[in-house]
């Protein structure tokens, strides 16, 4: 009876340990996918994009590393990036279809945005394993691939809208003074349905265009070098005309002193009187 009751004891502490092991397990692959999806795309670093977002753009990194557990060897993929206005329904917000296929909404379709997410752009899944070097971009024979490689700029393209020939993604600019939301979408290109994604971004706000009136002038914000420059070319504005002015008022006096035209006169008399003289001898 003793051992019978010790067998039980056994097979309930084993099925406990068990148990105990599957709601780690599970509860470690929701922390993961919740860590995952965590991601969302992020602002470009300053260094990089200077007065970002701008009256019609906003540059974004790309997502270095964020779907490294959902690549697979031999396979292909592409990263697929959607725009949508902060104000467009929450429930117009999804990127895929029923079939897990990515959506190929456009900016006209969603005028712009408004009625739900649209494509802006595809790319290559970043390279996780040797990213840009931030350091490069103070090369300037090198700053231009390491942005290209590090950021995307949204909003880049003013003539897609109206070039009828054009069948690639468009990514026209952005509307001033509106806020936006982005995310990135992970896409198998052999099955062409989506692996993986990002959720949305946070609010990104483009900036707003100042009225010319409220326009600051006033050179006590300007930098030093700026206040160099400005002073210089006015000294050498008021030179040069000032030498322009000296040389017409010489020109005018010159002209007008009549004892060079009495010098004139009196030489060209003599002249003429000394003629006869050298003839008549």
């Amino acid at each position: 009876m003793q051992s019978m009751e010790e067998y039980s004891g056994m097979c309930v502490q084993e099925s406990s340990g068990m148990l105990s092991h599957w709601i780690v397990l599970v509860l470690c692959c929701l922390g993961q996918l919740c860590a995952d999806q965590s991601m969302k795309p992020q602002l470009a670093a300053p260094q990089l994009a200077i007065n970002n977002p701008t009256l019609t753009t906003v540059a974004l990194e790309k997502p270095f590393c964020t779907f490294d557990s959902s690549l697979h060897p031999n396979k292909s993929y592409a990263i697929y990036l959607y725009v949508m206005k902060s104000s467009a329904s929450t429930i117009s917000s999804m990127v895929t279809d029923s079939n897990s296929k990515p959506l190929d909404s456009t900016f006209q379709q969603t005028l712009g945005g408004n009625l739900g997410p649209y494509k802006a752009a595809s790319f290559d899944v970043p390279n996780c394993v040797s990213p840009p070097k931030l350091a490069d971009a103070g090369d300037i024979n090198k700053v231009s691939d390491v942005l290209k490689q590090y950021l995307f700029r949204v909003g880049d393209d003013g003539t897609c809208l109206y070039d009828p020939n054009f069948q690639d993604i468009c990514n026209p600019p952005l509307a001033p003074d509106t806020t936006y939301r982005f995310k990135y979408v992970l896409v198998d290109n052999t099955e062409g349905i989506v692996k993986d994604q990002t959720l949305w971004s946070d609010p990104i706000k483009t900036r707003k265009a100042k009225l010319p009136m409220k326009i600051d002038i006033w050179p006590g914000r300007r930098s030093g070098s700026m206040i160099v420059i400005t002073s210089i070319l006015s000294v050498s504005v008021f030179l040069l005309l000032a030498g322009l002015l000296a040389s017409v008022f010489s020109t005018l006096v010159e002209s007008e002193d009549p004892s060079a035209e009495t010098k004139d006169t009196s030489g060209t008399t003599q002249q003429s009187e000394l003629r006869p003289q050298l003839s008549s001898e």
